[in-house]
Parts: C-alpha cells; sequence; structure tokens
C-alpha cells in the first residue's frame, strides 16, 4: 500500500525555495517519489493537505529525557522513572520532533529505551544517545555523570560509555547554570583530558559533544576536537573561527536560561541557578548572533529536562532563534537539515527527499511566514506511520 500526501505548501528542510502543489508518495516508511500528479490504486491512502503546509519532523539534539522540568524525579520508583523517560519522548514526538539527540542520562536508560524500540517494544522516535557524561571531580552534573580527571580516566569513561552502547560521548568543558558551587564561565576539564575522550569516541566512529559554556573551556573542547559545542554562551571571535577552521557545530539552546528567567522566582529555584540564569541571558543570545552572522553551523537544541524546560517547547527555540537574527527558513533547517548532519543521520533523515524517511509534520499555516505556527503541529509521521 502506498499513502499519497498532497501537500499545498512544501518545505523540504534544504533550504532550498518552498514548492506549492506537490505530492509525496510514501511507500514501506520511505519517500518514493515527489509528484506533481499521482494515481492512486484501490487500498492506497490519499490525504489532502492543499490547504496546510508540510516539513520534515523536526530534530531536538540536545534533550534529557530522564529529566524533570519540575524537579519531581527524585520521588520516582526505577519503574515509574522509566515510563516518565517515556512519557518525555512522547511529548517530543507529539509536538513535532522525530529525532533526538539525548546528552546526559544515568544508568544508560537512554541506551535501553533505545534498545527496547528497536525490538517494537515502545512508540519508535529516532534517537542518537550519550549515556552518562564525563565531568571532572565535583564538575558541572557530577551527581548523575561519570567522574573522571586525567587523560587516563577521561579515556577509560568514554571506552566505557562506548562499550555500553552510546552513539555520541559528552563531555563536561566548563561549570553551568544549575550545578551548586561551580561558575560557567569557569574552564573544568582540560584541553588533554577532553583530547584523550574525544580520541576514544572517533576511533570507535563515534561523535562527541560538550557542555562548553565559558570562553577557555569553549577553546579547549574545540582544540581537544569536539563535534558539538553545546550552549556556546561566552563566544568570542577567536573561538568562533576556531569552530569555523574546524567545522563544529554550536548547538546554543537559547531556551535553556530563558525559561528559569522567566518562571524560576515563582517556582522556588534556588538563588545560585536564578543568579546564574540572568547573568548569561543576554550574552549567551549576543554570542548566538556572532556565530550566526560569521557562518558557524548551526543545529536546533532546547536542552530539554532542565529547570522548567519542558519536552514539547522545540517551537520556542525556533522562535528565538528568529528573534536573534535566523530567517525562518534557516531556523528550519536548523531543526531539520543541520540537526542530522550533526547527528549523521542526514543520509535518511532530516529533509523530505525521494530515498529518505517519511519523517514528517503537517501544519495549518507556513512556518516560513510564521514560525510560531509550530506550537500547533497538527499531524506528525514516524517512518510512513501516523503517530499524531
Amino acid at each position: 500500500m502506498k499513502t499519497y500526501i498532497k501537500a499545498g505548501t512544501l518545505i523540504d528542510g534544504t533550504g532550498r525555495d518552498i514548492q506549492k502543489n506537490k505530492v509525496l508518495v510514501i511507500e514501506n516508511g520511505t519517500i518514493t517519489d515527489i509528484a506533481d500528479s499521482f494515481t492512486a490504486d484501490d487500498g492506497d491512502e490519499v490525504l489532502d493537505y492543499s490547504d496546510k503546509a508540510v516539513m520534515p519532523g523536526m530534530i531536538n539534539a540536545h534533550v534529557h529525557i530522564g529529566d524533570d522540568p519540575y524537579g519531581k524525579k527524585d520521588s520516582l520508583s526505577d519503574v515509574e522513572w522509566i515510563l516518565f523517560c517515556l512519557s518525555n519522548i512522547d511529548s517530543l514526538l507529539q509536538s513535532g520532533v522525530t529525532y533526538i539527540r539525548n546528552l546526559g542520562t544515568e544508568n544508560y536508560a537512554d541506551v535501553k529505551i533505545r534498545r527496547a524500540m528497536d525490538k517494537g517494544l515502545t512508540q519508535k522516535v529516532g534517537m542518537v544517545v550519550s549515556g552518562p557524561f564525563i565531568t571532572m571531580t565535583g564538575g558541572h552534573g557530577y551527581m548523575t555523570g561519570i567522574e573522571a580527571d586525567g587523560t587516563d580516566e577521561c579515556r577509560k569513561a568514554a571506552r566505557t560509555i562506548i562499550k555500553n552502547g552510546a552513539d555520541v560521548v559528552k563531555i563536561m568543558a566548563t561549570g553551568g547554570v544549575i550545578t551548586p558551587g561551580v561558575e560557567p564561565g569557569a574552564a573544568q576539564l582540560t584541553m588533554e583530558e577532553m583530547a584523550a575522550a574525544v580520541a576514544e569516541a572517533h576511533r570507535a566512529d563515534k561523535r562527541t559533544a560538550s557542555h562548553a559554556q565559558g570562553t577557555t573551556g569553549i577553546k579547549n573542547a574545540v582544540m581537544a576536537g569536539i563535534d558539538s559545542i553545546e550552549h556556546g554562551i561566552y563566544l568570542d571571535d577567536e573561538v568562533i573561527q576556531m569552530m569555523l577552521d574546524r567545522g563544529t557545530y554550536l548547538v546554543p539552546t537559547l531556551l535553556a536560561p530563558l525559561v528559569i528567567v522567566e518562571g524560576g522566582d515563582q517556582a522556588g529555584l534556588p538563588d545560585f541557578i536564578m543568579r546564574k540564569a540572568r547573568l548569561v541571558l543576554d550574552v549567551h543570545r549576543e554570542s548566538f548572533r556572532k556565530a550566526l552572522k560569521a557562518g558557524v553551523k548551526i543545529a536546533m537544541g532546547t536542552d530539554a529536562g532542565t529547570p522548567l524546560n519542558r519536552h514539547d517547547q522545540s517551537f520556542r527555540e525556533l522562535e528565538l532563534m528568529v528573534d536573534n537574527g535566523m530567517t525562518a527558513m534557516e531556523a528550519i533547517v536548523a531543526a531539520t537539515k543541520t540537526g542530522a548532519e550533526l547527528l549523521k543521520v542526514d543520509d535518511k533523515y532530516g529533509t523530505l527527499e525521494k530515498g529518505k524517511m517519511a519523517d514528517l509534520i503537517v501544519l495549518s499555516e507556513n512556518p516560513v511566514e510564521n514560525i510560531g505556527t509550530l506550537e500547533h503541529v497538527e499531524h506528525v509521521m514516524k517512518e510512513g506511520k501516523w503517530v499524531r
């Protein structure tokens, strides 16, 4: 059986011009053609979205499926926590995100959930997973990460993470907002320590990502060979040029400090979190604008699961990207094609083209004209199957 989707407005995710009145032909989960007309056989599915927009499913390149924006995780049993992780994944999927990169979950829960999906035990969403991250003793996120000091320990930590099934190794280069006793601008693991972990990951053909907020730590991470800088709050011209020279991606997560500043006082977040979130809010956006202007490769990620940062808010990250200099089409590409390239899944995902998997969303309005319409996704298809 084939599925024919008549799209009044088709945004293919490549950044090319919008196409009008096209037909997506889908068979066995794959886009087999994009045509101007079609002839359906008995039993084929025909869906008329001539008055709607169709675009690729979004890719959120920075989430934490095991974390609770409202701080209730610690009261959950192990079984309840896994169900909670699955609920977060469903929130992502229902909001139009069909592929995620999970960057930090204890006990390799993300690896285990992905295996369950592969066995058909639960609803599938595309997942690139990191397991726990690597941090220095007492470093950012030490409560749930693998603490490692020196090149040998970092090398062993990376090997352990890879052995347990991770696709990406995440490394903490600096302090952060939500860990007590550390500062976002302060470097933590050294360049040499990170380089040891990066070498192990790359030798196993795995990607690397670095939580990197302060300038020195970002430079250390880039020099160590990290594939993507997460947050990049204090970017200067030198490190931006380094990222351009090396092809390093930026996943800015502009939403993460904003939601804390917006609602943290009312939610009763600790003073140290509020102070640091306010400290970084404006410089974070300025760094994004500088990186964008320079041409750094930018993928969309929200840091979902951090305080007050829900898993269904990808649209807000895209709105912030547009508010800070991206065109709507550039933001869409960041959430589709560029994200797929960062995750190394662009051979099958990220764009609506012949031969790619049918991951797509249906919208009532054209998001190039109104990026905010992504708040109200009408339908979601994952690998040819409707999930919303």
